[in-house]
């Protein structure tokens, strides 16, 4: 009995770290490259100003494979403790 709550407990530990993880990269991606656009606006990327570009695209692109990666890897972390389907 000691055994699965030890295992249950490292398990709650590994998805709280990991979505700790995730919300931090949405948080950078969601604000802090948003602050920062004016600065970046004097470069270009595929003629469209670099901030306008992170903004318009590349945020949601990084939001979707934050989405993908996040599944793994708790698939992962389920599977590691017993609970996967």
């Amino acid at each position: 009995m000691a055994e699965k709550s030890h295992q249950r407990a490292e398990h709650w530990r590994k998805t709280r770290r990991l979505t700790i993880w995730v919300l931090v990269l949405w948080v950078v991606f969601a604000f802090v490259v948003h602050w920062f656009a004016k600065d970046l606006n004097g470069a270009s990327f595929l003629g469209f100003p670099l901030g306008y570009y992170f903004a318009v695209q590349g945020s949601l692109a990084i939001f979707v494979i934050l989405i993908f990666g996040q599944n793994w890897i708790q698939d992962m972390i389920d599977e590691e403790a017993g609970l996967s389907d």
